[in-house]
């Protein structure tokens, strides 16, 4: 198909958002559009027109029409479905579709009308991608917001340590019958004031504290407004400061360097594993790729040439690589790696000596995540997503599954959760500090209104392990003459990108 142009429009002919893609003058798309209502006609069961050189595609909106001008030429069903598609993209936007609405929401339509169409040929794109690329995410946001949390939740338990140390300090002083001062904490004095100002400030920081499984359908509960903002973070950075407390700000943060916290012998393993994982609503694995590296780092030189024995039990098809310089048919035959040449391995260094890869798209995602969003009354939904551990042996922390919420005047309810939960902007966050075998389900219940079930897609979800998802182990390492050595390994697995689309 070739399509020339889209436009929001009233029953009247008046174009309210118009978006042309080929080239074409001003002056011939306006005569095309003030054309269209005198072309329609009472009676008229079909949702197009056609005139000697233009077909008009059209879909009712309340007291607002979505029109499409292709070429006669165009495929009259490749127009009928890129219609849906444009009629669906309006409600997203626009709350209630009146001229107002569709004015003030104009740029976000046209970037979302960009999205469909290019140079006047539709892309291959759903809802959820091009809500996606209109909302422009990012995943060094996403990273930056999160360490921002964190930083503030660490200040205001600071906060609340000093608070407790001054108030201990006070009562002692007191027993004694010392006269002491209050001390002064920011702009006023550590009295009942203070301490009301750091109560009001721990609601922010810590919306919602780690809990067992709590149900509040029973209780009434007072809807949270979504796009609500608390009071700004940089008061607790300031008040910190004004203590005596160095702390870092966010920006010096946002990128917070790889610091591992295992001790490390003259000889140390890492195993690192990333996974990029799509998955569809009903659970097919659409895409899934883990990739994996086995690094040796040296600072003695007496062990050069030493030899690692690498246990492989993962039943599944492992693509492995071996460095160049490490002996192949060692490795293939007997899971040994070691150099094929008399030269040792660098000291002081990590060497990466053995690469995996897994990709399948029928495999299983090690972490199941079933959402389930059902329309509920007044123009809501119901939504319940429950989450599964496939894999026995891993052992996930902090966990979060980020679920996107819709826009414009919107309420949240939730009702019942495990772990913790918080509103960032147009995001439900759930975080679950640990999954594993003996933990393995959980489930989180919440309610908005208005929304449709396309509104919660597609859901991310990231987490830390030190458990290895290929079930790939060093046994043991040894010199050549087959003494042991004793090593020290760490593993870190963490995805890259694990959506549910």
């Amino acid at each position: 198909m070739v399509l020339i142009a889209a436009t929001v429009c009233t029953k009247s002919g008046k174009a309210l958002v118009s978006r042309q893609f080929v080239e074409m003058t001003k002056a011939r798309i306006e005569g095309l559009l003030a054309a269209f209502p005198k072309l329609m006609t009472g009676g008229r069961q079909h949702t197009f027109v056609e005139t000697e050189s233009v077909r008009y595609v059209y879909q009712p909106l309340d007291k607002l029409y979505m029109l499409l001008i292709t070429t006669k030429a165009s495929n009259i069903l490749e127009d009928l479905e890129t219609l849906r598609l444009f009629s669906r993209v309006l409600p997203e936007y626009c709350t209630q579709l009146t001229e107002t609405e569709v004015l003030n929401q104009a740029f976000n339509i046209l970037f979302a009308f960009d999205e469909i169409v290019a140079l006047g040929y539709r892309e291959s794109v759903n809802l959820a991608q091009v809500r996606s690329c209109v909302e422009m995410d990012s995943h060094e946001e996403k990273i930056y917001q999160a360490v921002r949390q964190t930083q503030e939740r660490e200040a205001a338990n600071r906060m609340r340590e000093r608070a407790k140390e001054l108030q201990r300090e006070r009562l002692e002083a007191a027993k004694r019958g010392v006269p002491r001062s209050q001390p002064s904490f920011g702009s006023g004095g550590f009295g009942s004031s203070s301490m009301s100002s750091v109560s009001s400030a721990e609601p922010m920081t810590e919306k919602i504290p780690t809990t067992p499984v709590r149900d509040t359908r029973p209780a009434a509960r007072s809807a949270m407004k979504l796009g609500g903002r608390g009071a700004d973070a940089d008061s607790f950075v300031s008040k910190l400061r004004s203590e005596g407390e160095a702390v870092a700000t966010p920006a010096a943060a946002a990128a917070p360097a790889r610091v591992s916290t295992v001790p490390h012998n003259d000889v140390h393993l890492r195993f690192e594993e990333r996974l990029n994982l799509i998955a569809g609503r009903d659970g097919d694995i659409q895409n899934f790729e883990l990739s994996g590296m086995l690094t040796l780092h040296i600072t003695n030189e007496q062990y050069g040439r030493i030899q690692v024995h690498v246990d492989n039990k993962d039943p599944r098809p492992l693509q492995l690589q071996t460095h160049p310089n490490v002996d192949k048919e060692s490795f293939r035959n007997d899971g040994v790696i070691r150099l094929k040449a008399p030269r040792p391995f660098p000291r002081g260094q990590d060497v990466g000596v053995l690469k995996w890869r897994l990709a399948s798209t029928g495999g299983t995602a090690p972490l199941n995540v079933n959402c389930w969003p059902s329309e509920g009354a007044n123009g809501g939904c119901d939504v319940n997503i429950e989450y599964e551990l496939e894999h026995d042996h891993l052992t996930l922390t902090d966990v979060n599954i980020t679920v996107p919420l819709p826009s414009g005047n919107t309420s949240l309810v939730v009702h019942q959760w495990e772990g913790s939960y918080a509103q960032k902007g147009r995001a439900l966050v759930w975080s679950i500090p640990l999954i594993n075998k003996q933990q393995k389900t959980g489930t989180l219940e919440f309610t908005v209104s208005p929304a449709i079930p396309n509104d919660f897609f597609p859901l991310s979800v990231t987490w830390t392990s030190t458990t290895s998802l290929a079930m790939l182990t060093a046994t043991k390492i040894t010199q050549d003459d087959g003494s042991p050595v004793d090593f020290s390994s760490e593993i870190s697995f963490h995805p890259d990108k694990y959506e549910i689309v």
